[in-house]
C-alpha cells in the first residue's frame, strides 16, 4: 500500500514538472520579468506631457527559426526588439497626439507553434509566460507610473490576446483600476460573446463615445483563401470608421486616412484609401478597396485577404481621432 502511494506520489510530481517545463516554455522561469529596469521597456515617456496614459503591447515580433529553439523567446530577443520598435512605429504612435505612451517588452510565444494547437491549449501557453510578463509590466505601471491617471489599452494581434486576460482577471482584481479606464482597443484578435458573458465587468463598444469599453475587430478582404486563425467563433467586431457594430458600408471617403508603407518601406499617410464593413456572421470588418495582391498574398499564418498586419495602419486616423474623442468623453464625464 506505502509503495503504491509512493509511485503515485511520483507520477503526480513528474505530471506536475512536465507541465510546468511546458508552460515554462521548455525550461525559461515563469517568474515574472522585473520592469524596474528601464532596458525591459519598449519606451517610456521623458517627461509627463498629457493627463492619460497609453499602455501598449506589441503584436507577434518573433518568429522561431530553429525547430530546436524554446517556444517562448528572451526579453533581449534580438529580433523581437527589432520587430516590435517597428510595430510601435506604425501602430501605437496613433495615439502619441492623445496620452503619455507606455510599452514593456515581454517574452513572446512563437506564433506558428500556437496557432497549430487546440485553442485550450493555445490559452495554456498565453497565459503563461506572455501574459505572466505583460500583467506584471502593467501591474508596475499602475503602481509607480500612472500616478491615478486615465488610461487606453491598445494591443495587436499576440498583444491584444494578452489584453483578453488581463482584462478579465486583472481588472476584475482591481476595479478602481478598472474605473480610470477609457476605453482598450483589443485589435486583431477575437474578442467573442461567450468572454464578455464569463466577464460581466466587461462591456464591448457599441458607438464612438463609449468609455470603459472594448473595441475589437479583424480586418480582411471580401474573398479569403482560407482561414483566418485569430478570429474565433462568436468574435465581435466594430466598423473602425463610424464605431459602430451595424453592416453599414464606411466608403473610402468616409475614411480619415491611412498609412501606407512606400517603396523605401517608410509609411507615409495615403487619404481615403480604406473603406470598411463590419460582418456580424463572420465578426470580421471587410475591407474592399484594398489591394489584396500589395498587402496580403498570404503566408505561413495567415491566408490571402487577411489584412492582419494592417489593422492600425488602414485605420490609423480614424484609430487617432476616436482615441480622441472617447477620451474627451471620459475627462468629461462628471462635468
Amino acid at each position: 500500500m506505502i509503495k503504491k502511494m509512493k509511485k503515485n506520489i511520483i507520477i503526480i510530481l513528474v505530471i506536475t514538472l512536465c507541465v510546468s517545463f511546458a508552460l515554462a516554455g521548455y525550461g525559461q522561469s515563469m517568474e515574472a520579468i522585473d520592469y524596474s529596469q528601464t532596458e525591459h521597456w519598449l519606451t517610456l515617456p521623458s517627461s509627463i506631457k498629457k493627463g492619460v496614459d497609453v499602455f501598449y503591447l506589441y503584436p507577434t515580433a518573433w518568429q522561431k527559426v530553429d525547430q530546436n529553439e524554446p517556444n517562448v523567446c528572451t526579453i533581449d530577443n534580438p529580433s523581437m526588439v527589432t520587430g516590435s520598435n517597428a510595430a510601435f512605429a506604425r501602430q501605437a504612435t496613433a495615439f502619441e497626439t492623445i496620452g503619455n505612451i507606455y510599452a514593456p517588452y515581454y517574452r513572446q510565444a512563437d506564433a506558428v507553434y500556437v496557432l497549430s494547437l487546440p485553442i485550450e491549449e493555445q490559452e495554456t501557453v498565453m497565459r503563461g509566460i506572455p501574459t505572466t510578463d505583460a500583467t506584471a509590466a502593467f501591474d508596475y505601471y499602475i503602481r509607480n507610473y500612472n500616478q491615478g491617471r486615465p488610461f487606453i489599452l491598445a494591443g495587436h494581434s499576440q498583444g491584444s490576446n494578452i489584453l483578453i486576460y488581463l482584462l478579465s482577471e486583472y481588472m476584475l482584481e482591481h476595479p478602481e483600476v478598472y474605473k480610470r479606464m477609457i476605453v482598450a482597443y483589443v485589435i486583431g484578435y477575437s474578442v467573442t460573446g461567450d468572454y464578455l458573458g464569463k466577464s460581466p465587468h466587461l462591456k464591448f463598444a457599441e458607438g464612438p463615445d463609449d468609455i470603459g469599453v472594448i473595441v475589437s475587430y479583424n480586418t480582411e478582404a471580401p474573398e479569403v483563401q482560407g482561414n483566418n486563425p485569430v478570429i474565433l467563433p462568436g468574435a465581435m467586431a466594430i466598423n473602425p470608421i463610424t464605431w459602430t457594430r451595424k453592416e453599414t458600408l464606411a466608403t473610402a471617403q468616409d475614411s480619415l486616412g491611412s498609412i501606407l508603407p512606400d517603396t523605401e518601406g517608410e509609411y507615409v499617410t495615403v487619404k481615403n484609401y480604406a473603406d470598411a464593413k463590419v460582418n456580424i456572421a463572420k465578426g470580421a470588418v471587410i475591407c474592399s478597396t484594398a489591394e489584396v495582391e500589395k498587402w496580403s498574398l498570404g503566408n505561413v499564418i495567415f491566408p490571402q485577404g487577411v489584412f492582419h498586419s494592417f489593422d492600425y495602419p488602414f485605420y490609423y486616423y480614424n484609430i487617432r481621432e476616436n482615441a480622441a474623442n472617447r477620451t474627451e468623453k471620459f475627462l468629461n464625464k462628471d462635468i
